[in-house]
């Protein structure tokens, strides 16, 4: 089987990324490629985001997690994404509108969407977010008629103890559904959700490897 390309909107390689890629579709061979790749610390640091709504979280390939322009990786991922042929991985639950429309991409955002629909036409959704600053944004992205919304800031790799606060909180709000809304968390913070609340928790970078192994040929 040929391997699928990922598409992460830092850069690679991404050990974290792949180990849960690997558990969330054992056997898929993968190709990791970053539209950040070949930028200094200091070139990253200059594409810093404009606004919330700017506002992308990624890990670096060190471990330092870092907010970057939205609008900058939109322009890196164009460039990309033209080179490559066939089923495409987009490692990001941003939501870009000005990437080519094709039915090979896979988009998280628009799945994650639509998974969420599905099993919660109406009722109260829980939506960890990287940052404060994406709170407004991504929980719009989100929203829709008969859906409320409770919107908390969980830094991807954070500590024990910040992860379980931020569960106590999110189980105060009793959620029906929560979307860990970043490719970045993990199976520890799915755990860390099912642990703390009774309701289905969607781990994002499971659902999108899912969702793109579907395009694969079948074994």
């Amino acid at each position: 089987m040929a391997a699928l390309p990922v598409f992460v909107i830092g850069q690679a390689p991404r050990p974290d990324l792949v180990a849960e890629i690997a558990a969330a579709a054992p056997g898929l061979p993968i190709a990791l490629r970053g539209a950040l790749d070949g930028l200094s610390r200091a070139e990253i640091t200059a594409i810093a985001p404009q606004d919330g709504a700017d506002t992308l979280f990624t890990m670096l390939p060190s471990g330092e997690g870092v907010a970057i322009s939205k609008a900058a990786v939109t322009l890196r991922m164009r460039a990309i994404l033209a080179e490559t042929q066939g089923a495409v991985l987009l490692a990001c639950t941003g939501s870009f509108k000005d990437l080519p429309e094709r039915p090979d991409l896979v988009q998280p955002s628009a799945v994650l969407n639509g998974m969420a629909e599905a099993l919660l036409p109406r009722g109260r959704l829980g939506l960890f977010v990287p940052l404060p600053e994406q709170a407004a944004a991504l929980g719009a992205s989100r929203a829709r008629e008969g859906l409320s919304i409770s919107v908390l800031p969980l830094r991807p790799h954070a500590d024990a103890a910040t992860r379980a606060a931020a569960m106590a909180q999110m189980a105060a709000e009793k959620p029906d559904l929560v979307l860990l809304d970043c490719i970045s968390y993990t199976r520890q913070d799915k755990a860390a959700a099912m642990a703390a609340m009774p309701c289905p928790v969607l781990l994002s970078v499971a659902v999108a490897a899912r969702a793109a192994a579907s395009l694969l040929p079948e074994p």
